[in-house]
């Protein structure tokens, strides 16, 4: 394992997690978007997050055959499967015949439920960053 792999696992966490709170601040824009460029309400994005390495490269670096820092990736941004809310608003330009609006699967309290913890996240990846950096800087002077 090398010295500076605890920055490196940081990093990946701070990269991840400005994707998720990109998505997360898209969603919540797109709140009330009836018609996207496909004439459909705007479908809510998840981020979906994997290991970095896996098992198989841990175990190869532990024998000493690579180096994998690991840490987190994006895996991929998928759309939220649940069904779109429907709304009475007969005043509404976008209503059907029976009065209904179709608006998104967003659900704003989520979302900023979501924004929170995905800030909290950050901020601990930064603590940890800060962290690794005071013990590297520590090591050095006592190197002098």
């Amino acid at each position: 394992m090398s010295f500076f792999d605890s920055i490196d696992i940081a990093a990946s966490g701070l990269t991840a997690e400005r994707v998720r709170m990109d998505v997360t601040a898209e969603n919540l824009a797109n709140a009330d978007t009836t018609q996207g460029a496909n004439g459909q309400p705007y479908q809510r994005q998840e981020v979906v997050l994997a290991q970095a390495g896996g098992f198989g490269a841990t175990l190869q670096a532990a024998m000493g055959n690579a180096s994998t820092p690991g840490g987190v990736e994006v895996a991929g941004v998928v759309s939220d499967p649940t069904p779109d809310q429907e709304v009475y608003d007969p005043g509404n330009p976008a209503a059907n015949s029976q009065g209904y609006v179709k608006m998104p699967n967003v659900n704003t309290v989520e979302e900023m439920t979501d924004m929170i913890d995905e800030s909290r996240s950050y901020d601990a990846d930064v603590t940890a960053m800060t962290t690794s950096k005071s013990m590297y800087t520590a090591t050095l002077q006592l190197l002098k």
